[in-house]
């Protein structure tokens, strides 16, 4: 086999993994946002009803949560911990927004 039949077919392995990884990134943008149309929501009940911003006990909760479901998929959890910490952060800056 040449080296340019190998390329060709590195290429090709290549475009079927980015095409995968597209499609991945689409999924994970429409599910964030998916996920934020919740979480508004649940801001503006919580401004309805005077309750706080953060709940660190659900956070904690949820933390939990992320980092055995990542583990169980074969996902870093503290990758995973930092991405939940990110979001959370998000949402309760929206919940406050709400408040405001």
């Amino acid at each position: 086999m040449s080296t340019t039949d190998t390329a060709a077919r590195a290429e090709a392995v290549l475009a079927d993994h980015r095409a995968s990884i597209d499609r991945l990134d689409a999924i994970l943008v429409y599910t964030l946002a998916e996920r934020f149309k919740h979480t508004q929501e649940v801001g503006v009940l919580k401004a309805e009803h005077a309750l706080p911003p953060s709940d660190p006990a659900r956070e904690d909760r949820q933390i939990a949560r992320l980092e055995q479901l990542s583990r169980d998929a074969g996902l870093d959890p503290d990758f995973a911990r930092k991405f939940l910490g990110f979001v959370i952060e998000e949402v309760i800056r929206h919940h406050r927004k709400h408040q405001s």
